[in-house]
């Protein structure tokens, strides 16, 4: 942690200078639309959903990144500076956010903290070890939360652009009546379940979406990729598969699949993705994916897994 604060504090220090050189002319400047960077893939969905034609919209991660372990360079830190809007999950998923906007020149740039009314959950998994009770920051995977973060975009387009205000107020509408519906498919396939407990072969992520649908939820790590399970906490999870009579293991997205494959090895259960949507792979980027389709595909996958009717 200190050798990242350390390495973010050097970014905004050579962006500073560059900001002193150049005085960072405004991206506003060369398109008529808003110009939007944005942290996570959720974020990034949502704001080019309800900004539509009106906005220019970005993702800060490069394809394929794992967010947790994500630095922003002195580019990307320009990159939000020049922009109109800047939205980003909340400080506990993305800590740097706060020095970043701190040092930012653009006193025009609007700051968004889609977690702004969302009570944040916190980690209550047994395998979350050191991170056990800390605030869970993956809150889009609730979906009445994701609506709260959709509805805080829109307000923000609607501060910087009261002409088209209507405009957002429709498209924000529709993104949360496809939330709604999403939220009923969940409700309705889970209901009826031969199991009731995902066993997850990777950080602490779905903790919000197991607790909306009455689920139990174990996590083979903490609330970061890197926090890595001891070997006596995989011989726990081992024996609990055992015992419960789990036949599939979950795996996430854009991390080595190596624990997951582990558990599944010495419990003979199957693997199956179930996927946080933190940022999307190159291919994905390319095809143009949705939040909607990521979450569609997991609760087919949930369906399998927990031997849903």
């Amino acid at each position: 942690m200190m050798k990242k604060v350390v390495q973010i504090g050097a970014a905004l220090a050579a962006t500073a200078a560059l900001f002193a050189l150049t005085g960072c002319p405004s991206e506003r400047g060369r398109t008529n639309k808003i110009v939007v960077v944005t942290t996570n893939f959720p974020l990034y969905d949502m704001a080019r959903s309800i900004g539509g034609d009106k906005a220019d919209v970005s993702l800060l991660l490069p394809p394929g990144v794992e967010p947790h372990a994500f630095e922003p360079t002195p580019g990307d830190i320009v990159r939000i500076n020049e922009a109109d809007m800047f939205v980003y999950t909340g400080r506990f998923m993305e800590p740097w956010a706060a020095g970043v906007v701190k040092g930012a020149t653009n006193s025009k740039l609007l700051v968004v903290d889609a977690s702004s009314g969302v009570q944040l959950a916190t980690a209550s998994s047994r395998n979350t070890g050191e991170h056990a009770g800390a605030p869970d920051p993956h809150i889009w995977l609730d979906f009445a939360d994701a609506k709260i973060m959709a509805m805080n975009i829109k307000a923000a387009f609607e501060a910087r652009d009261r002409e088209h205000a209507d405009f957002y107020e429709k498209t924000a509408g529709e993104y949360a009546i496809r939330l709604d519906r999403l939220d009923k498919q969940y409700r309705d396939a889970l209901s009826s379940c031969r199991s009731r407990e995902i066993v997850y072969g990777g950080h602490y992520a779905f903790g919000y979406l197991a607790a909306r649908y009455g689920l139990k939820y174990i996590a083979a790590q903490g609330l970061s990729p890197d926090a890595e399970p001891s070997a006596r906490d995989l011989t726990s999870l081992v024996d609990q598969i055992r015992k419960d009579g789990v036949t599939y293991v979950f795996y996430e997205e854009l991390t080595s699949p190596k624990i997951a494959e582990t558990v599944a090895r010495e419990t003979k259960a199957k693997l199956l993705l179930l996927n946080a949507a933190h940022n999307i792979a190159r291919d994905q980027r390319d095809r143009g994916v949705t939040f909607f389709e990521i979450m569609t595909q997991n609760l087919e996958n949930l369906k399998t897994g927990l031997g849903c009717k």
